[in-house]
């Protein structure tokens, strides 16, 4: 029996997969300005990172930003989403556990970044749902019976 992968390649059969194209784009948008925002507010952004006692903080907000704005554009487009959420979701982790619990941000390491974090899992567990790059790129042929 041949199988062959329908445009939600990837997701979940269930009614949670309908909602996986706007978390996409609504938290890679929120991702994608947090992340220009470490470049753009650069020196803020390192003074924030050395309170949080953070090694090398330049080089980790730069690396941050990056994760971020590749991240976020990633799930815009339902590229390698599964793998974006993955990362991002660690990079939401973080945020919560070293800014928010170990410094006492509650905005946005006690707000936002559980909601992105619960965001991310949410994509992991469905998928990147309809509208997604990763069912045209990640479509495999069927494969003809034996």
């Amino acid at each position: 029996m041949a199988v062959e992968l329908s445009a939600t390649f990837g997701t979940r059969g269930t009614e949670a997969a309908r909602w996986a194209p706007p978390i996409r784009w609504v938290s890679g948008a929120i991702f994608l300005v947090f992340g220009i925002g470490k470049f753009s507010e650069h020196p803020h952004e390192v003074d924030s990172f050395d309170s949080y006692g953070l090694p090398s903080p330049d080089v980790f907000v730069y690396a941050i930003g990056v994760l971020e704005v590749v991240g976020g554009g990633l799930l815009i487009v339902g590229l390698l989403t599964r793998l974006a959420a993955l990362a991002l979701a660690g990079n939401m982790l973080s945020a919560i556990v070293v800014s928010g619990i170990g410094e006492g941000e509650v905005l946005p390491s006690l707000t936002l970044a559980p909601a992105l974090l619960a965001a991310m899992l949410f994509l992991l567990w469905v998928g990147p749902g309809r509208h997604a790059l990763d069912s045209r790129v990640l479509k495999q042929p069927s494969r003809a019976p034996r």
